[in-house]
């Protein structure tokens, strides 16, 4: 994973389903691409909002991280 791309903060928010067509979210350290997600349409998924690093709110979801592994690691939050 150490040769994906690192994003910063900034160009996360970015990705927020609003700002450009790409949703992503963060979670421990690495940025996933959830775009083809019906479940984050628009950038929102339930009272989560893309573009931020989601690792701190998982614990109220009701799945846990095995969520990730439907989705592609495009780089790594720097």
């Amino acid at each position: 994973m150490t040769d994906l791309p690192v994003y910063t903060k900034s160009q996360l928010a970015l990705r927020n389903g609003q700002d450009k067509p790409e949703v992503w979210i963060a979670y421990k350290g690495l940025i996933y691409d959830v775009t083809r997600s019906r479940l984050w349409r628009n950038g929102k998924h339930y009272e989560h909002w893309a573009g931020q690093d989601l690792s701190h709110e998982l614990g109220d979801a009701p799945h846990d991280e095995w969520v990730f592994n439907n989705f592609d690691a495009i780089g790594r939050l720097g």
